[in-house]
């Protein structure tokens, strides 16, 4: 597990915490001062503290764009309420003879606030601060689905390809983080519970996490695209990977371009970090019928007679979005059903249709996103088109789809024709008799504009791109997502080795 992951990481829990203070604090001593105020700023919180943790990093990317800057503000979000709450319920319990006193001494209110009561309620309020801290370190795991990186990026993988030592690397550096911070921040805390020095106790936390922060600091910044630099983001499977650092190494190799690879993203949100007006992303790998069906919302019927749907697709969304496709690179990673071999051998299966008979003994199991009811190339259409009824159907998370399958919870799923974890699995691919599933031909997708931006600094860098067009057959993905995902080969490597054996590089 790289070192870069981890310090990614604790650059978010940490300058989220810091944020969730700069805010926290003000708004709990406001809803102690106001009263009247102090239920709709306690509710707020709690209602930001009740939404699903990728649906607010979705809704905050829409407004902030991808990155680093997304996951610090919704953690930020989601550590407001134990910071609010404590602070208020903090200086609610200094003691009334106390305040009394101050107010004898002649003290104004803020004056009483920030010299007695603050000091008084600080092991309190540093309390909530603690919780706060904590609990970020297991939310900040949702980054890399935004491409903000951290371990997240190391649990998704290793759940994936089922790689048991990743998970258990990427859940002890969480452990360390949180261990780490909840006995520093233990030892302030007793701290100021016992120190007649309310400065003293407020200075030496704040001095130790400014301190760690400046630290992390460098791991936090992201870049962003100059005359001599092109932007891409890592995928979230081996495919995009691979195809991406195939992009950064003939780029880098063959111009004077710096190619730099931000975080992880799924391919939506790198779509929408491509298309958004401040986004620095200059292309990503694509698929026509992704382009069809998810990002246009359309469905293969609506291609017309005679149009290749490639064509179709690559023309609406440069209209619709100012993006567009290059040429194929050669593989179709379109949607295919699969069964266990043991289920093929014992049922005599070769194609889809051969499944009808036998439907009603089998249960079909794939990722959520194959049963909702986007577009046409999902579970309902699926099986109306078949004439399927299988026993059962049940929806698991993407990383677990291939454990599910291998540990016999399902008997049928539906699977990416070029995924190397196919042949892990030992998964016979029927043949698709009916062409119900389009063609999903890779492709790399760039913004308009992308050539003439870096005509000068590199005038060849669309015959560079267009020099991997045709070369990556359905046969060569799979053999290098399985090296990558299987037998743990780097990215970096295969995709290098690839490159040199066709001479490219």
């Amino acid at each position: 597990m790289s070192w870069a992951f981890l310090w990614e990481h604790l650059f978010l829990v940490l300058a989220s915490g810091i944020l969730s203070v700069l805010i926290g604090l003000p708004l709990g001593t406001a809803a102690y001062l106001f009263p009247k105020a102090r239920g709709v700023i306690l509710r707020a919180v709690d209602i930001l503290q009740t939404i699903p943790s990728l649906a607010l990093l979705g809704i905050i990317m829409v407004f902030a764009g991808p990155g680093k800057a997304t996951v610090v503000i919704g953690i930020t979000l989601y550590s407001l309420l134990p910071v609010v709450r404590n602070t208020c319920l903090g200086l609610q319990q200094v003691d009334p003879g106390v305040k009394e006193a101050a107010r004898g001494m002649g003290m104004g209110r803020m004056h009483r606030l920030l010299r007695v009561e603050f000091p008084l309620a600080f092991p309190t309020v540093f309390t909530g601060i603690r919780i706060a801290v904590v609990n970020a370190i297991g939310t900040a795991a949702f980054a890399a689905f935004v491409g903000g990186g951290g371990i997240g990026v190391i649990l998704n993988r290793g759940i994936r390809i089922q790689n048991m030592g990743l998970i258990l690397a990427g859940t002890a550096a969480l452990m360390a983080i949180a261990l780490a911070l909840d006995l520093l921040m233990g030892f302030f805390e007793r701290g100021a519970r016992t120190t007649h020095s309310g400065a003293k106790a407020v200075l030496l936390p704040a001095a130790a996490i400014l301190a760690a922060f400046a630290l992390v600091l460098p791991y936090g910044i992201e870049q962003k695209a100059g005359g001599r630099e092109l932007i891409l983001y890592d995928g979230d499977y081996s495919e995009t990977q691979l195809v991406h650092h195939m992009v950064k190494q003939l780029v880098e190799g063959k111009t004077d371009l710096q190619v730099t690879i931000q975080g992880q993203m799924s391919q939506v949100n790198n779509f929408k970090a491509l298309t958004g007006d401040s986004s620095p992303c200059d292309l990503m790998i694509s698929y026509d019928g992704t382009l069809l069906t998810t990002f246009l919302h359309q469905d293969p019927d609506d291609v017309p007679d005679g149009v290749r749907l490639y064509d179709y697709a690559n023309e609406a969304a440069r209209e619709e979005y100012g993006v567009y496709l290059l040429d194929k690179l050669g593989f179709d990673n379109t949607y295919a059903i699969a069964v266990p071999e043991e289920i093929a051998q014992r049922y005599g299966l070769e194609t889809v249709s051969d499944l009808i008979p036998v439907a009603g003994q089998l249960v079909f199991g794939a990722e959520h996103e194959f049963f909702t009811q986007e577009g046409s190339m999902k579970y309902g259409p699926f099986t109306r088109s078949y004439g399927l009824n299988f026993r059962d159907h049940v929806s698991v998370d993407v990383s677990l789809k291939y454990a599910a399958i291998e540990s016999g919870q399902f008997d049928v799923t539906e699977v990416y024709a070029t995924d190397g974890l196919n042949r892990k699995a030992g998964l016979k691919v029927l043949e698709d008799d009916r062409n119900f599933f389009p063609d999903y031909n890779g492709a790399l997708l760039v913004r308009e504009g992308i050539f003439e931006r870096f005509a000068d600094t590199a005038p060849q860098l669309e015959a560079v791109l267009a020099s991997l067009a045709g070369e990556i057959s359905n046969e060569d993905m799979v053999e290098m997502t399985y090296r990558v995902d299987v037998l743990e080969e780097p990215v970096d490597q295969v995709a290098r080795s690839f490159l040199t054996e066709r001479g490219l590089l």
